[in-house]
């Protein structure tokens, strides 16, 4: 798509308002939820369910609002320079879309566009934050508290516990820095007894698979990328799930699959994952980035395995009264209802 074309589309993409609002007419919605309207679809469609009346639902996967890159990480470092800022113009300073000043104007275009026409605050009836700790960032930068409702992810079916023997600690998510997975291979160093099974891959992945080779982390074993059932299927025989990632998540899915699996996990001390897993009771947090630290609560936990079946079991009845298909339906219903009645009160 022509640069400028695709750059007009992300601000206001009026195919996509078109063809929204025909079908809104046709199928006569009571509510449009959006989850992701980036880039192409563009904030037309907010437009368009405006113009047909129907009540608005946005929920708040990442930090695109006022962050260009969503993640509010820089360098590998937690960075909120744009939060708060009208034009957020530190993310074009460091080309943090793509790594690109060009694409990373664009973006902040778009939203300084829709910032002045007030899209957000006055089209949207309801967002759905994932968190508490990510709600009280999307308050930050800018959106109403009073229209931004919390509900967690969840296990769409339950796995259910395992009898098995729970022999190993399990890592799943991207190899790269900002998941952690460099601070994971250092805390690995001293546990030549610990076996650690990783699962995923990413831009990292081939070093750690090098390291492996050289004989360097024989007690690690990489999987690469497995199907969603085989993921469930280890979590059910790990002893503990490690999460080490560096940035703000809003609601890492895995650890709800762990809860649900009876199994605790080990945590940086950051955003939603401080918040998920409670110290000492489901789980056990490390400070972020300190290999140190994470290796001290892995040792900790993997010779105190009494202490952990009992945080596993406290991680599962976190699940059945969170983390459920049923929970998270009653929720959601809820959710509709309160946005169909703000919507009548805001016309």
């Amino acid at each position: 798509m022509n640069p400028i074309v695709l750059a007009i589309k992300t601000i206001w993409n009026h195919d996509a308002y078109k063809r929204l609002k025909n079908r809104i007419k046709s199928d006569r919605p009571e509510i449009v939820h959006f989850h992701n309207i980036f880039p192409l679809i563009s904030p037309s469609a907010y437009y368009a369910c405006r113009d047909a009346g129907v009540p608005i639902i946005q929920s708040l996967h990442n930090f695109r609002l006022f962050c260009l890159n969503a993640l509010l990480l820089r360098d590998g470092k937690i960075c909120e320079e744009c939060l708060g800022r009208l034009l957020p113009w530190p993310g074009i300073l460091y080309s943090c879309y793509k790594s690109s000043r060009r694409a990373s104007a664009v973006t902040a275009s778009m939203l300084l566009f829709h910032r002045l026409s007030k899209t957000y605050i006055n089209l949207i009836d309801l967002y759905i934050a994932l968190s508490s700790s990510s709600q009280k960032k999307f308050i930050q930068g800018g959106l109403p508290q009073a229209n931004i409702v919390i509900k967690p992810n969840f296990v769409s079916a339950d796995p259910g516990l395992s009898a098995e023997l729970r022999d190993c600690v399990l890592f799943v998510g991207r190899f790269d820095a900002e998941k952690g997975i460099d601070t994971l291979l250092q805390a690995w160093r001293g546990f030549p007894a610990i076996p650690l099974k990783a699962v995923g891959t990413g831009p990292l992945f081939l070093d750690a698979q090098k390291k492996i080779e050289q004989g360097r982390y024989s007690q690690i074993e990489l999987t690469g990328s497995i199907a969603h059932e085989e993921v469930l299927s280890l979590l059910q025989t790990a002893r503990l799930l490690v999460v080490p990632s560096r940035t703000l998540e809003n609601f890492p899915l895995v650890i709800a699959e762990a809860f649900a699996c009876g199994v605790p996990v080990i945590a940086s001390r950051l955003g939603a994952m401080a918040e998920i897993v409670e110290d000492g009771k489901t789980g056990l947090l490390f400070t972020p980035g300190d290999a140190e630290d994470l290796a001290a609560k892995v040792e900790w936990a993997w010779n105190h395995p009494a202490e952990m079946a009992e945080m596993g079991k406290a991680a599962r009845r976190e699940y059945e009264e969170k983390y459920t298909a049923e929970r998270n339906y009653q929720m959601l219903m809820e959710i509709y209802q309160q946005a169909i009645d703000t919507h009548r009160r805001r016309r």
